[in-house]
């Protein structure tokens, strides 16, 4: 069974509405446990029992509505494939650019974010590498150290032994 995806509530006068995705996370863990609502508001850290059903009333209302979705047809699969027909299909470039950028932003490459980890971008550190190589004669490579850990006893002797029964399958 697929994973079900959560169902937002993004309005409301009240805290009902919001998105407790966590709570109702651990609710599920928490009904391995026990039963009782008590307990249950206690250990997902809400203010009254309703909270605790009413967080079961989300999860109730989530599986539904993945429920739905799925006997209609509307799975994953049925949108991209649509969505990939109005980018072959498209009578205009920005149609097509459109949809495109629907698909990236969904895999969330619609944006390249510079990051600056060791002092710098990773394209400033490769052209950093290619400058220290311009430097050398032609034909050497940077040297580099490289501390190779000890290995344990226990998994040396268990090499050994483990090369040894295979030298002895071949012989």
């Amino acid at each position: 069974m697929a994973k079900l995806k959560p169902v937002v509530f993004v309005q409301g006068k009240y805290a009902y509405n919001v998105q407790n995705t966590t709570q109702q996370i651990m609710l599920l863990n928490a009904l391995k446990v026990t039963k009782d609502p008590n307990k249950l508001r206690d250990l997902i850290g809400v203010k009254t029992v309703a909270d605790v059903y009413r967080t079961l009333d989300k999860i109730a209302m989530r599986k539904e509505y993945q429920t739905a979705l799925g006997k209609h047809g509307m799975t994953f699969d049925y949108i991209v494939k649509n969505i990939k027909s109005e980018i072959d299909n498209a009578e205009k470039s920005s149609d097509r650019l459109s949809a495109l950028n629907m698909i990236l932003k969904s895999t969330g490459l619609d944006k390249y974010e510079d990051s600056t980890i060791g002092g710098g971008s990773w394209e400033d550190i490769l052209l950093k590498i290619n400058d220290e190589q311009k430097e050398l004669p032609a034909g050497e490579m940077k040297e580099y150290d490289v501390d190779v850990p000890e290995m344990p006893e226990h998994i040396r002797l268990a090499k050994e032994k483990s090369n040894k029964e295979s030298k002895q399958i071949y012989d």
